[in-house]
């Protein structure tokens, strides 16, 4: 891709645009079109996108011109776009310009986002279809401890949005061989304090890949905390890693 810029229109950076199988949450095995933005103030140790992090990188694009780009890509009987990165709610107002663009086209949309900024995402929230609540345990390293409260505010805020709002809303915790089990039920206790088993489509645990890979029986620990209260909680790992998809 080349640089493109027009002046006074909203701009993004943008890593890549391609389709392929979605590999994570409730929704895998989908052929699904990644939009995957650049730039994140994160850094999460089992990053695997770690060229789309710098705030720096990616190619900066008009918004009309991705949508062309998106136009021009799109693929047969696509099931959803993944408005992915870097961290999309960085560039919400990109975002939210691109979201509205291709619900016209009918297809459904889908944010992949850390959902670190609640009001940002109060403001996309309206355009999306799929809500990926992702909440992150304090080995993820992805704060420092004394930001990790305000973190985990804002995720569960947004879970709290998303349900109010009737989206199609899942769980999704990454999990290591070193995650804590009480902070994991911690957490299981507050995302039920705010969501009705009925409101979420899912709770994904997604095992690390190739860092700090929990064991067998460190997976059931947390597969046993989550089902005595909701039983589609499922141990999905990363499925575009097993089949060498992008």
């Amino acid at each position: 891709m080349q640089q493109k810029t027009t002046p006074g229109t909203i701009t993004t950076k943008l890593s890549e645009i391609f389709t392929s199988i979605e590999g994570e949450g409730i929704l895998f095995g989908t052929k699904t079109m990644f939009v995957r933005l650049a730039g994140c103030p994160f850094k999460c140790h089992w990053c695997d996108t770690p060229y789309a992090l710098p705030m720096d990188s990616g190619i900066d694009y008009c918004v009309e011109e991705v949508k062309e780009i998106i136009s021009k890509s799109l693929q047969p009987n696509t099931y959803k776009i993944n408005f992915t990165g870097g961290e999309p709610l960085v560039q919400y107002e990109a975002v939210l310009e691109l979201a509205k663009f291709v619900r016209q086209k009918g297809l459904r949309i889908y944010l992949e986002s850390s959902c670190y900024d609640a009001v940002r995402f109060s403001k996309v929230l309206p355009y999306i279809d799929i809500c990926k609540v992702e909440l992150k345990l304090r080995d993820s390293k992805i704060v420092n401890e004394k930001q990790y409260c305000n973190l985990l505010k804002n995720e569960l805020e947004c879970l709290r949005q998303a349900v109010s709002s009737c989206k199609t809303t899942y769980i999704k915790v990454v999990v290591t061989n070193s995650s804590n089990p009480k902070e994991f039920k911690d957490i299981v206790r507050e995302v039920f304090r705010i969501a009705k088993p009925s409101e979420l489509a899912g709770f994904i645990i997604q095992p690390s890949y190739r860092v700090d890979e929990p064991t067998l029986d460190v997976l059931f620990g947390f597969y046993d905390a989550v089902y005595p209260v909701y039983d589609q909680v499922r141990i999905v790992p990363q499925l575009h890693k097993i089949i060498g998809a992008r």
